[in-house]
């Protein structure tokens, strides 16, 4: 069962996104919040497997808020859940160590989707901004202080095989079926990367492994 955290000013979208989640069996919503300070508070007392959180909210915004659930319950996978999809709302997200950043006008299957991916330790980026975040964040941000092949010679082969994999959006599952290991092990290698290359999160990852030449550009 994937556990839920849902956090939204508005009472209205709150019941709304949780009918949306209520019909996939294997999803329960554990929480709402109704802004940022109180989402943090009850991700510390439920230690949900997701935190899905507005951008918008009083007291503390929910960029903040991400940042305060990544630092204290870092096994809590945070993504947002917006109406905004403008650059700044992204990047900084990304930043703050959010695994996804969906829309609020998306499929209501895409919600379903985006929360099992990010609970099964994959990113997910709405398909309408997902091609401008890695242009964006490859050619601005992430890789300017280093080139990418320098970055990555500090893996092992299969640490940059398994980025490789994280570039092309799979999960720990899915990698762990694609190399024969068990998904603990990719787990491992994971967290040895993303320490390793100093990244916040999978997706900054995925966006090293595209200017790595880890990944074929389509």
């Amino acid at each position: 069962m994937i556990r839920v955290l849902l956090a939204d000013d508005e009472v209205m979208i709150r019941a709304g996104v949780a009918a949306i989640l209520a019909t996939d069996p294997g999803i329960e919503v554990v929480a709402e919040a109704p802004d940022g300070v109180e989402a943090v508070a009850l991700a510390q007392a439920h230690r949900p497997d997701v935190a899905l959180l507005d951008i918008r909210m009083p007291r503390l915004d929910g960029l903040a808020a991400a940042a305060e659930i990544r630092r204290t319950v870092p096994a809590t996978a945070v993504s947002m859940l917006t109406t905004f999809d403008e650059d700044e709302y992204v990047m900084r997200a990304l930043a703050e160590g959010a695994s996804g950043f969906m829309l609020k006008a998306a499929d209501p299957r895409e919600l379903v989707f985006g929360v099992r991916a990010v609970a099964d330790g994959a990113a997910y980026l709405s398909p309408r901004i997902a091609h401008r975040v890695i242009a964006k964040m490859g050619a601005a941000g992430l890789t300017r202080r280093t080139p990418g092949l320098d970055r990555i010679a500090a893996l092992t082969p299969r640490e940059q095989e398994v980025l490789g994999l994280l570039g092309e959006g799979l999960s720990n599952h899915e990698i762990a079926s694609r190399l024969f290991l068990t998904e603990g092990t990719v787990k491992g290698y994971v967290s040895a990367i993303l320490t390793r290359l100093d990244l916040q999160n999978r997706v900054q990852a995925a966006i090293l492994a595209y200017e790595a030449g880890l990944v074929h550009r389509s």
